[in-house]
């Protein structure tokens, strides 16, 4: 009971450390209006978020007649129509594809232990 009596008084008698120099007060105006970003391409605003949309581009137009507006650009298509699906001229899908060379190499008996023990079974 007693020490809780003494951390109440500390708690109470703790000043901060840090001071603050005049009164706080907040601004009594900020100015809100919008402004174009410096790094702007154009140096303009846009008119409206709709004109704003119609020219903006995300992985391609985001505004493609094209696409049905209850689907997305993939989802709304079947695969076939999607063009083929063969790799280009030095592209490979798997690595298996590539040179010899260059293929996954199958693991050792010994290095598959040596995983399993931590490595204890290349000392024992």
């Amino acid at each position: 009971m007693r020490v809780t009596g003494v951390l109440r008084q500390a708690a109470a008698a703790r000043t901060p450390l840090i001071r603050f120099v005049g009164k706080r007060a907040t601004p009594e105006s900020t100015d809100n209006a919008p402004r174009v970003h410096p790094a702007s391409p154009t140096n303009e605003l846009p008119d409206s978020f709709m004109k704003y949309r119609s020219r903006a581009q995300q992985h391609g137009p985001l505004n493609s007649p094209s696409r049905s507006p209850s689907y997305g650009f993939i989802g709304g298509f079947s695969g076939a129509s999607l063009g083929p699906v063969q790799p280009k001229q030095g592209e490979y899908f798997d690595r298996n594809d590539l040179p010899a060379r260059f293929r996954r190499v199958p693991w050792t008996q010994a290095e598959i232990e040596a995983v399993e023990t931590g490595g204890a079974s290349l000392f024992a």
